[in-house]
């Protein structure tokens, strides 16, 4: 066998040699925590919120679809946000 004909066989198995699938890359999507201490029905907070959404809107992002945005109210009772310091 001369080297041209095993140079043409390893060519022509690589070509018919089966290429691995490779699945789409997903979006990563983020996760954004909110703790407010007004109320969950305080209107501030809804007017707060909802500027908050328009602006991620503008910058590309929207909730649920490439951002998950996690709100928790204290309802008008910081105390639960509270963090204390080691002593």
């Amino acid at each position: 066998m001369r080297r041209r004909d095993v140079v043409a066989l390893l060519d022509g198995a690589a070509a018919a040699w089966p290429v691995p699938a490779r699945a789409q890359d997903i979006q990563r999507v983020r996760r954004i925590g909110m703790l407010q201490t007004l109320a969950a029905d305080d209107p501030e907070g809804h007017t707060r919120n909802a500027a908050f959404f328009r602006e991620l809107e503008r910058l590309g992002w929207a909730d649920g679809v490439n951002v998950w945005i996690d709100l928790r109210s204290a309802a008008g009772h910081p105390a639960p946000f509270a963090t204390t310091r080691p002593s």
